[in-house]
């Protein structure tokens, strides 16, 4: 019981004091895992959307696949990413191994099939006649699957949501083709091992405390942000297209 609350009290130091390591660590963290799932959804929310809106020979499978990668180990996904940049390996040239490139890489593989897949179930539950009175409002295909899209906007919010709570709190992957280097590659959850291997439990759970406030915070302000209705939304209502 004392460790924990000398945890939590530490916890409160390190996240409203001013410690360069930590402030270090967090933003490092941050950074890390918000560009790995922007890059998740540049590429996993155009394929839930085609993939939710189309039917094409083949499609099971690729729902199939898109769900499978729900349980993709990130421990494997680290082995995979490692392997690529690895001297040895195709992209070894680029020497982007043990560097924030390559943490953002690997996380981007994890967070991208949470997204299309939520995207894709959220895209199907919206009624097809979205898009048919759209176009029949004289919308071009391209603006009656924003429309579409744009009813489905709290799943995809869902989504993006559930992509950076996979990746924030990962460690596997980026233990691997990060190295914990202090300074460069080390964020929240690898120094969290780091502690408790040294024995300093207090540290580590109070970093814990740090990465729960952190991921609370983030999606707090993404489920205000799911919350607020659309302008695809308001136009739905009301489309006037030329």
């Amino acid at each position: 019981m004392d460790v924990i609350l000398d945890s939590v009290r530490q916890a409160g130091q390190l996240l409203f004091g001013s410690d360069p390591y930590v402030r270090q660590v967090v933003v490092l963290s941050m950074r890390v895992s918000c560009i790995a799932v922007a890059l998740g959804v540049l590429i996993g929310l155009p394929i839930g959307v085609f993939v939710g809106l189309e039917r094409f020979r083949g499609r099971r499978l690729v729902v199939a696949l898109i769900h499978t990668g729900f349980a993709l180990p990130p421990v494997v996904v680290g082995l995979f990413v490692y392997l690529l940049l690895s001297r040895a390996g195709p992209a070894g040239g680029l020497h982007l191994l043990f560097t924030p490139a390559a943490m953002i890489l690997a996380q981007a593989v994890l967070a991208t099939p949470y997204i299309a897949g939520i995207t894709l179930a959220a895209v199907q539950a919206v009624p097809a006649e979205v898009r048919r009175q759209a176009r029949a409002l004289g919308a071009t295909r391209l603006q009656s699957v924003v429309t579409h899209v744009g009813e489905a906007r709290l799943g995809v919010v869902a989504a993006i949501v559930a992509g950076f709570g996979a990746v924030i709190s990962e460690v596997g992957a980026v233990l691997l083709v990060g190295g914990n280097i202090r300074g460069e590659t080390r964020v929240i959850t690898t120094a969290i091992v780091l502690e408790t291997r040294r024995g300093n439990f207090a540290i580590a759970m109070a970093l814990g405390l740090v990465l729960l406030g952190v991921a609370f915070t983030v999606n707090l302000l993404l489920t205000q942000l799911q919350q607020k209705q659309s302008p695809w939304t308001r136009a739905a209502h009301g489309p006037r297209w030329s």
